[in-house]
């Protein structure tokens, strides 16, 4: 039986309505299923399987057994085998396996991880970055689990910054091997999944050199353990231990003294060496190369922006349906009133509600522009640098949301949300590194904000020497100088009333010029400092240093005006006027909250009034008061049932205390 059809609620309701003129939550859980409802679906219904599910009082060793045996269960189900060629099992289906992924969250995030480390960037990156010979001799092995592996780039002392990484392979002609190093302790690979304990082989991310030159970081299959789990000759490492979270995945670290493998286990998709050592590669750019390798594997940050949301949802419906059910404080009247009453908690919740949608929309079109990317209906080398901006900013963005949404929920379930039996905890301590791994996210934004330099640069150029100045002050000034948005301005077009200003910040276009704005007028503002040519290496380094905090929150504004946008279609798109309605407060009370946490940096430029910004926060009060209603209903039209979410005071127990003590009374 589903939360749905156990649940009863408390509303604050206006006058009764025909039930054709109610907003349709099932409308909405068919739109949040998106472009593969099947696959999403039939990933849902396996994630109810117990098998599955983690298991809070296991010891670090016991988790990690049962989670890698749990792996064998995900094969049997097929979904893994989705991206990969027919002749592996799968149809193809890049978006689709990800969506499946996604789902794993409901189960236990340390199975979706290790099942991300065997499949989405061990066999992945044997797909991606070999050829049809490494696909013959190693794919099959891996997809199947009889080649447990990890993924070996990460480096203690070199983090995010991969193209640094210190573990060298030098090619000897006279053996035709490459000869794998770790120089020193801080060019360990570290946090690297199956590390520890399962992996039998890794992909090695390692500087090529050859006849006495390197051409940068390239992949290599590289074997570590034999069939009884023991090291192999020049192999080593270590348990990197408990962690904070995810201890179901064996994560270690690796070294290699001298490790020799066959030429022809360098993943040579986009660079070669042959017998005689001479280097070639499709991409003559060494910086382009290392791009475009680090680019096929793009699918990390897809999937974890998706997952973390996933998440976050889990963590609202239980605190939603929780603040809908506990009564606290009487009211004048002398009745108690439910948390979800209380203006401050619709604060704390739906407006973090209206997150998570934003981000579900945007994801479910980062998902497409994926699939189209790695089916090749739309791989080009723009496409892929787009694609690797926009999942950027929206990992970034969706997992430090989901972090601080389930945080707010645990808050806001007091004393039960801290209780092991409600998930709560334990999705926030699990989630926690999504913020940092598949590229820290600070260092994600910085690739985001860069995009939106380069781009900034383009459109000077492309206008020529002599309008570049103009075109430079019209992206400053863009908003008061094209639209009329002075104080003034502002005052006229709202009529001089709160009222009229609250209907000008509830239009679309109004929402979207002030977003668009938070992201043109602060990328003008830095450009003329971080110009190439405008000072010397080292000035311009120290420059970009100066404006980076700048630069990031730039990258952040566009994340969420991407967001914004990928609402706006949906809204747009909906056909049920009721429907069309609640989704437009949603994703209102979702632009006026961006607009609200920026109101100093719109003031200060004089890009908003003060009567607006004043009806900012009047509005956002009075939205979130008509979502009140409906608040329930949207939880639930995340689709997740009881055997999902596994939290007591989402499944009734809480409203069983609550009728019982008003019982009493």
């Amino acid at each position: 039986m589903t939360v749905q059809q156990t649940t009863t609620r408390t509303r604050v309701e206006g006058p009764a309505r025909p039930e054709q003129d109610a907003p349709d939550p099932a409308r909405i859980r068919r739109t949040l299923l998106g472009r593969w409802p099947e696959v999403r679906a039939a990933a849902r219904a396996g994630t109810l399987d117990p098998a599955l599910h983690r298991i809070d009082d296991l010891t670090v060793a016991d988790h990690r057994e049962r989670v890698s045996a749990q792996l064998r269960v995900l094969l049997d189900g097929g979904a893994v085998r989705l991206p990969f060629p027919p002749e592996y099992g799968g149809t193809g289906d890049a978006g689709g396996n990800l969506v499946a992924f996604e789902e794993l969250v409901t189960a236990d995030p340390s199975l979706q991880i290790k099942a991300g480390v065997q499949w989405g960037l061990f066999a992945a990156a044997i797909l991606h970055l070999g050829t049809r010979t490494h696909h013959e001799r190693f794919l099959a092995d891996a997809i199947e689990l009889r080649t447990p592996g990890g993924f070996a780039m990460t480096e203690t002392g070199h983090g995010s910054d991969v193209a640094s990484v210190a573990t060298t392979a030098v090619y000897d002609a006279s053996t035709e091997e490459f000869v794998i190093t770790t120089p020193f302790r801080a060019a360990w690979k570290d946090y690297i999944g199956n590390a520890a304990v399962d992996g039998r082989a890794a992909v090695v991310f390692a500087q090529l050199e050859t006849r006495g030159e390197r051409h940068g970081v390239h992949a290599f299959f590289v074997p570590i353990r034999d069939e009884a789990g023991r090291f192999l000759p020049g192999v080593g490492g270590e348990d990197d231990g408990p962690k904070g979270g995810l201890n179901g995945i064996d994560n270690g670290r690796l070294h290699f003294t001298g490790v020799r493998v066959p030429r022809t286990d360098l993943l040579n998709r986009y660079g070669d060496v042959a017998p005689d050592g001479a280097y070639s590669s499709p991409i003559a750019s060494p910086g382009r190369r290392f791009f475009t390798m680090l680019g096929t594997l793009v699918q990390g940050r897809v999937s974890l922006a998706g997952a973390a949301n996933s998440g976050a949802k889990m963590a609202l419906q239980i605190a939603i349906t929780y603040g809908d059910q506990r009564r606290q404080f009487a009211d004048a009247g002398g009745a108690e009133q439910v948390l979800l009453d209380y203006p401050r908690h619709q604060r704390r919740l739906l407006t973090r509600l209206a997150g998570v949608y934003a981000a579900a929309f945007n994801q479910e079109e980062l998902l497409t522009d994926f699939h189209r990317v790695f089916t090749g209906e739309e791989d080009t080398d723009e496409s892929r640098q787009a694609l690797e901006t926009f999942a950027a900013g929206a990992k970034a963005e969706a997992t430090r949301h989901a972090l601080d949404t389930i945080q707010e929920c645990r808050e806001a379930c007091g004393g039960a949300g801290f209780l092991a039996e409600n998930r709560i905890t334990q999705l926030h301590a699990d989630l926690d590194v999504y913020t940092t791994f598949e590229g820290d996210n600070t260092v994600l934004l910085q690739l985001v904000g860069k995009r939106l330099l380069t781009d900034y640069g383009r459109r000077l150029k492309s206008a020529g020497p002599a309008a570049a100045g103009v075109v430079a002050a019209g992206l400053a000034q863009r908003a008061a100088g094209a639209t009329g948005v002075t104080a003034l301005a502002q005052r006229v077009l709202d009529g001089g009333t709160g009222a009229g200003a609250a209907r000008s910040l509830r239009d679309p276009g109004v929402q979207e010029r002030l977003l668009q704005q938070r992201v043109d007028v602060a990328v003008a503002e830095i450009a003329p400092d971080l110009r190439p040519g405008s000072a010397s290496p080292d000035e311009l380094a120290r420059r970009f240093g100066a404006r980076q905090h700048e630069l990031i929150e730039a990258a952040r504004a566009s994340a969420r005006l991407q967001q914004w946008r990928a609402f706006t279609r949906v809204v747009e798109a909906e056909e049920h006027a009721p429907t069309r309605a609640l989704l437009a407060v949603l994703r209102d009370v979702f632009a006026l909250q961006a607009v609200e946490r920026e109101l100093g940096w719109y003031l200060v430029r004089g890009l908003i009034g003060r009567q607006r910004a004043r009806a900012v926060t009047r509005l956002l009060d009075g939205l979130l008061l008509r979502l009140r209603p409906h608040a329930v209903d949207l939880v639930e039209a995340f689709g997740y049932e009881q055997g999902h979410l596994r939290a007591k005071i989402a499944g009734g127990a809480e409203r069983a205390r609550q009728d019982e003590a008003r019982a009493a009374r």
